[in-house]
């Protein structure tokens, strides 16, 4: 009788590996949702930072746009207004307005 139950016992455990799943899966699950549209995101936004080039409309991150005068390695000169110019870090602009004449999503 005792053999029955030591056999029944040996036979519902789970191998030790099957506790690690969950956490693989999860880890999957915030690669595919989380970190890897966020890479993606800051890819894009490097590349808009590196195409900027006189005359570009953009917007910075504290909401003010104005008119590339300017561009250097890390720096952007921006005019605000006529006669108004600051010099702001590339990595704070976070958009570039397209012309008028073009649709936003051309």
């Amino acid at each position: 009788m005792l053999d029955i139950l030591t056999a029944a016992a040996g036979a519902a455990e789970q191998p030790a590996w099957t506790a690690i799943i969950p956490f693989i899966l999860m880890g999957l699950i915030f690669w595919f949702l989380i970190i890897r549209p966020q890479m993606k995101r800051q890819k894009e936004h490097a590349e808009k930072i590196g195409g900027l080039k006189k005359g570009d409309k953009v917007v910075t991150a504290g909401g003010l746009i104005g008119k590339i005068v300017k561009v250097d390695d890390d720096y952007a000169d921006i005019e605000l207004a006529q006669g108004v110019r600051v010099k702001a870090v590339k990595s704070t602009i976070g958009d570039i307005i397209p012309p008028a004449g073009k649709a936003a999503n051309d």
